[in-house]
């Protein structure tokens, strides 16, 4: 059994839009960090941290196209993480 090993070219329009998508995050996280949430504060801070990793992850580092057991090895190790 042979394992098609091509990889997946992505154009470089995606790679500007998840840039421009990256920036606009972290132009939310400085306006929402200018105002007081009180205990939603960090909440809201991390939610839009996990939102910008999850993009840099699937993107950046190919874990959309790339063989899916990468991806359960990642998933693994952040379950592990949570855990411990």
């Amino acid at each position: 059994m042979e394992k098609d090993d091509k990889h997946h070219i992505i154009p470089f329009g995606v790679y500007i839009k998840v840039l421009a998508l990256l920036l606009l995050l972290t132009a939310i996280t400085v306006v929402a960090a200018q105002f007081n949430f009180g205990p939603w504060n960090t909440v809201i801070a991390m939610a839009i941290a996990s939102i910008k990793a999850g993009f840099v992850l699937a993107f950046f580092m190919h874990l959309r196209y790339d063989d899916k057991m990468y991806l359960v090895c990642f998933g693994t190790g952040v379950f592990f993480l949570i855990v411990l």
